[in-house]
């Protein structure tokens, strides 16, 4: 079942639910890890709501766009993923940052996401490319591109220390750029910020 809800945040529960008041009426809402960090306890939130029953429960899964719901029925819908994975996958890529994954061929760059070893990659790649839409992306040269870029930049991060959760966080930020050198110059300046911060 889909839906939306609007509503004041009252709290927030670590890894990534938020308590969503409308009306007087309270709902637990499962979100993305970026979505979670923009809905701080106050701030009025309109979420695109997927409903998910199963016998022994009911999770609500927000989201910001109705582009990432329905990226998220989307791998609901590929054999073996479940709502857990999906939200890690999302949680780890954009929708457009995981459609230029997908129609690069970037293994690598899915095997980032937590829980997905190179078996799941593969079987992942093959199921998505038919199912996620690929119309936005323009020729095989670009996508080439994107690929050796996203690549090389994390590999160049690998190298200087890096750890993957910082990678993965950082190359979820950067993977639609093309160019290697604005990638990994981005991609140290976002690291020194968090570091510093």
């Amino acid at each position: 079942m889909i839906g939306s809800l609007r509503g004041t945040v009252l709290e927030r529960f670590i890894p990534s639910t938020v308590l969503l008041e409308v009306a007087g009426v309270g709902y637990l809402c499962s979100v993305t890890s970026s979505t979670f960090g923009e809905l701080e306890p106050t701030v009025v939130a309109f979420l695109h709501i997927h409903h998910h029953i199963r016998e022994d429960n009911q999770t609500l899964f927000g989201f910001t766009s109705r582009v990432e719901r329905d990226t998220f029925d989307i791998l609901l819908a590929t054999h073996g993923i479940g709502p857990s994975m999906a939200m890690a996958i999302l949680s780890t890529y954009s929708p457009t940052a995981l459609v230029t994954v997908v129609a690069s061929g970037d293994l690598a760059a899915l095997t980032i996401v937590p829980g997905v070893g190179k078996k799941t990659a593969e079987r992942l790649m093959v199921e998505l490319k038919s199912r996620l839409h690929l119309d936005g992306l323009s020729s095989s040269d670009s996508i080439d591109s994107v690929q050796s870029s996203a690549a090389d930049v994390r590999d160049a991060l690998t190298a200087l220390g890096y750890g993957t959760d910082e990678i993965r966080d950082t190359m979820r930020l950067l993977v639609s750029a093309s160019d290697a050198e604005t990638m990994l110059r981005d991609a140290l300046a976002l690291l020194g910020a968090r570091r510093a911060g």
